[in-house]
């Protein structure tokens, strides 16, 4: 796939340098029609000749380059010097064009499959890579194919990047692995008069297999932790009612009150009877306190 995207931007840039512009061939029509009329008029098929060269002369020699373009020209395969954007001349068999430099920023997706990451584990990742050239000069002669050198540098970077992360880096610092790449591909190309300006990853995917056996290990670990959670709030109940035990081993009175207290919550929250042991009756003192409350309720009866 990378081969055939290549070829095709190859193959585009080559029919890019060779294009007629549009001036060109309206000039060569006008210079040729009014060749024809000139010949008419004078009954002599000279002009008409003079017409043809001309037109043809300026087909070839009127070129336009646009706003986001640069091309080279070189004079007897020298170079010369960049043209555009806008209309220009060259000498027609004399010049010759290089490709077109677009000088917007491009993407461009690349793609790693099945790479290994440093804990071995196979992984396919697609990254976005946005570049421009900022030297067209240099781009056109200092490196033959600069779309396929980037192409492959950016493909062999991302495989570099990946070998030294481990998976679960690669998963939460996507960041991170697009600053590296970036900073990788920029030393590379700069020379070339090309900025990398960031790299994007855009999805990291491991095999099935694998995922499916995170998911579980990723679940056991949450059961565990929940286990672990209640086995620390059993640790601190437990140590709170040790506490309270030995506040109610010096302190009869407190342990007295609380049993009276659980006593009534009990009866209120339920409302129904409970039956309590006379041996607890008695260890709290409950009797005398009954008694007590009946012959008061006598008297004042």
């Amino acid at each position: 796939m990378l081969g055939q995207t290549m070829l095709g931007q190859d193959v585009k840039g080559k029919a890019a340098s060779f294009r007629l512009s549009g001036a060109g061939v309206a000039l060569a029509v006008v210079c040729i029609a009014a060749g024809a009329a000139v010949a008419a008029l004078v009954g002599k098929p000279a002009p008409l000749w003079i017409g043809i060269a001309i037109g043809i002369y300026l087909l070839f020699a009127v070129k336009v380059a646009d706003q986001w373009e640069k091309v080279a020209v070189l004079r007897l395969g020298r170079f010369i010097g960049l043209r555009g954007p806008g209309i220009f001349l060259i000498v027609p068999v004399v010049d010759r064009l290089s490709r077109y430099v677009d000088q917007r920023v491009r993407v461009a997706n690349v793609t790693a499959e099945s790479t290994l990451t440093r804990d071995t584990v196979p992984v396919s990742v697609d990254a976005i890579l946005f570049w421009v050239v900022w030297n067209a000069e240099k781009s056109i002669l200092e490196v033959e194919n600069f779309v396929e050198a980037i192409m492959l540098s950016a493909q062999t970077g991302l495989r570099e990047s990946i070998g030294r992360h481990e998976l679960s880096q690669m998963i939460t610092e996507r960041e991170m692995l697009g600053r590296e790449l970036q900073r990788i591909l920029d030393e590379k190309t700069n020379p070339w008069g090309i900025t990398v300006q960031s790299v994007e990853i855009r999805d990291v995917r491991i095999p099935q297999a694998l995922e499916d056996a995170m998911s579980r290990q990723a679940q056991a670990e949450r059961e565990r932790q929940a286990r672990i959670i209640l086995g620390q709030a059993e640790t601190e109940i437990s140590d709170k009612f040790a506490q309270a035990a030995l506040v109610y081993r010096d302190n009869p009175v407190a342990l007295h009150l609380r049993a009276m207290n659980m006593l009534y919550e009990a009866i209120k929250e339920r409302g129904s009877m409970v039956i309590v042991p006379s041996s607890a009756v008695e260890t709290m003192g409950l009797g005398g306190s009954l008694a007590t409350a009946a012959l008061g309720g006598a008297k004042a009866a």
